[in-house]
């Protein structure tokens, strides 16, 4: 259904009355602003207020008071200099308040008419501040910002619009909340009816995250790849999870979710935070979903997987780190201190450093706290001793065994810094990826303990190996194997020796053969080994087969043998060398799957499965940090409309209330017609 052109006034009644102009239309010709001459004295007087006392004139706008007697070329001045275009602005008395939406279907703005409201004179032209439109823009504005709705209430808010026009009113909270859900509602519907069109299966993420109330989150978030091998991410709820948490608590969410979106038979897999409630909600999900024959299978995420280790790496650091940090902010801060921080590389040849210096409580934050002693260490040092007593606290200055310390994890953490990286900026991070560069975490954490004679850096090591065969402990098993042989940069050769068993291959083709090669896909072969009369072109199969020789017998084996192994795209896929590392794997099927087409909908399929819950920069950058601090501030009746909402915007999806699209880039160009 197309959407309408008028909007539902019911929520916004009030607050959006209409044009009163009722013979209005979409090609109406905006009326020409009124040329004002500013030599009359009342156009002037119209901005000033008279004192009961018929002494002064104070202005309307910022209360300044003249004398009675000042000439009005002085309130002219005052009005120019002062209030820059105040002969634009709308007088409430004139003129009443109008609404304008641009309906994206059409590209059009529509003027609708209030019953209540009054016929405007022919002097009170057009409106040049649309209060409705202004509105609609601060409701986008939270949105955006992730702002809870309070804010709109909040005093100097108010004043700046209304010192723009004293008559702005802003709708208030209830209003804006009521408009907001009703968005939201509207949008999720949309929503709904988009997954019901994607014909591959859809892999399912968990995120979860604790608000200034001390209340527990859930997000859910869908993963797919279309016909045309383009990944498609799409935020689907946001749960309130009650305290205290359990794995029941979150599963009757996740499949509220899952209903509510239709999705019980098409979604393939999720994956989870590792945290033993959402293990244990999924693990109670795939026996729901194995007791209706439908394979569903849960994956711990890769990236929380690798911060965990890197905080065992980082215990001894911490200390350390802490006065890098204390003095690094001031740094940033101080102009005198950067400046003979400065002069001190150059001094030094030291670097190269890149300013400003990252102070983030992130691993990218305290990576660069590492990276900059290791480059430059002469100048952090004496800079540090030249203002050590102008910052407050402790003493900053690193003793020779905490540089030691440094120089030692700063070439062993380098590896995991470049692992990082390279997840935080790869567009398609495959279960196999991930799982590749965890076998190598693992293998340089092994050779690095033995080789290292310092004994607090073996009992480091250990317990970062620990953390790493806890993750491969839950995530090395026959469908993680699926999905990482099906990416062509790392097939079977690639994969980690442990995953890599005959067992978990055979396992994989006999999931292909199950679920994607129906239709007779595999030549049958009868029982007594010989083809049909329809095979062999004979009209009677009983006398062919007491005529056909031995040696015949022999060869029709053999060509269906052949014929067998031409049909298993699994096998002549792993046949092929993998491509290469730079490869897209996405692309590469797009090229390729004309030659294994049942076999690229499989990849369609499990390449769709996350190897991490959340974006890897989210833990590893400060990106992760403004998304905790714009989470964390909202209360509990705005973080579902507001999140979701932002995020399907993000995502380009249509903004809409109820069945009117409101196109914010039209309006910006309805208003500036309108202003003319």
């Amino acid at each position: 259904m197309e959407p309408r052109s008028l909007i539902d006034m019911t929520l916004v009644s009030g607050a959006m009355q209409p044009s009163s102009d009722n013979n209005a239309n979409n090609n109406a010709v905006p009326a020409q602003p009124i040329k004002r001459k500013k030599a009359m004295t009342s156009l002037y007087l119209k901005y000033f207020e008279t004192a009961s006392d018929g002494k002064t004139r104070s202005c309307k706008f910022c209360n300044q008071s003249y004398s009675i007697a000042t000439a009005t070329g002085n309130l002219g001045r005052h009005l120019n200099n002062r209030h820059p275009g105040y002969d634009q602005i709308r007088d409430t008395a004139e003129v009443g308040p109008n609404t304008t939406i641009a309906n994206a279907s059409s590209g059009r703005s529509q003027s609708h008419t209030h019953p209540i409201s009054k016929p405007q004179s022919p002097i009170q032209a057009k409106p040049q501040i649309d209060l409705d439109l202004v509105n609609w823009f601060l409701l986008k504005f939270v949105i955006n910002a992730c702002l809870p709705f309070s804010t709109l209430e909040d005093e100097c808010f108010i004043n700046s619009y209304k010192f723009l026009d004293p008559t702005a009113k802003i709708w208030p909270r209830k209003q804006t909340e009521a408009v907001t859900l009703q968005v939201f509602q509207t949008m999720q519907e949309d929503i709904r009816a988009l997954l019901q069109n994607v014909s591959s299966k859809i892999s399912l993420t968990l995120d979860f995250w604790t608000s200034c109330e001390e209340l527990l989150y859930m997000s859910v978030t869908s993963h797919w790849i279309d016909e045309t091998w383009h990944m498609h991410k799409l935020l689907l709820d946001i749960c309130h999870i009650a305290y205290p948490c359990s794995g029941p608590k979150i599963l009757y969410a996740l499949t509220q979710v899952i209903s509510l979106f239709d999705l019980d038979a098409r979604i393939v897999s999720c994956t989870t935070n590792n945290s033993q409630q959402a293990g244990h909600a999924c693990q109670l999900l795939m026996e729901q979903m194995d007791s209706q024959k439908r394979p569903f299978f849960y994956i711990p995420c890769g990236a929380h997987a690798l911060k965990m280790i890197l905080e065992g790496g980082l215990v001894h650091l911490k200390p350390i780190l802490s006065k890098i940090r204390e003095f690094v902010i001031e740094m940033n801060s101080n102009c005198d201190v950067l400046e003979d921080f400065k002069q001190m590389v150059a001094l030094y040849q030291e670097g190269p450093l890149k300013f400003p210096i990252d102070t983030s409580a992130t691993w990218n934050g305290d990576f660069t706290m590492l990276d900059l002693v290791r480059k430059a260490p002469n100048a952090v040092d004496n800079t540090m001793k030249k203002h050590e007593e102008t910052i407050p606290g402790c003493s900053l200055t690193l003793s020779p065994s905490e540089y030691s310390a440094i120089n030692i994890l700063h070439q062993f953490l380098d590896q995991f810094y470049k692992t990082t990286t390279n997840l935080c900026t790869t567009k398609v991070r495959t279960v196999g990826l991930v799982l590749f560069f965890i076998d190598h975490i693992v293998e340089l954490i092994t050779s690095c303990r033995d080789e290292c004679c310092q004994d607090w850096f073996k009992t480091l090591a250990d317990d970062m190996c620990n953390r790493a065969r806890g993750f491969t402990g839950q995530v090395y098993n026959g469908f993680t194997f699926m999905c990482a042989i099906l990416d062509p940069m790392i097939k079977r050769e690639l994969v980690p020796d442990v995953l890599n068993s005959d067992k978990n291959l055979e396992e994989a083709r006999g999931y292909y053969v199950r679920e994607y090669t129906k239709n007779n896909h595999f030549m049958v072969i009868p029982s007594n080994g010989f083809v049909g009369a329809h095979e062999s072109g004979c009209s009677s199969g009983i006398e062919n087969a007491d005529a056909v020789s031995f040696a015949e017998e022999i060869a029709r084996k053999r060509r269906r043998s052949s014929i067998s192994l031409t049909k298993d795209e699994l096998s002549q896929y792993l046949a092929e060398p993998p491509a290469p590392m730079t490869t897209d794997a996405l692309d590469w099927w797009r090229v390729n799957s004309a030659r294994f087409p049942r076999l690229s909908v499989m990849a369609r399929d499990l390449l769709a499965v996350q190897s991490t819950s959340v974006e890897p920069d989210e833990l590893f950058t400060s990106r992760g940090e403004d998304l905790l601090k714009r989470r964390y501030c909202l209360p509990f009746v705005d973080v579902r409309p507001i999140l979701c909402v932002n995020s399907w915007m993000q995502s380009r999806y249509r903004f809409r209330f109820g069945s009117t699209e409101i196109d914010f880039d039209r309006l910006v160009e309805v208003g500036v017609e309108r202003r003319g």
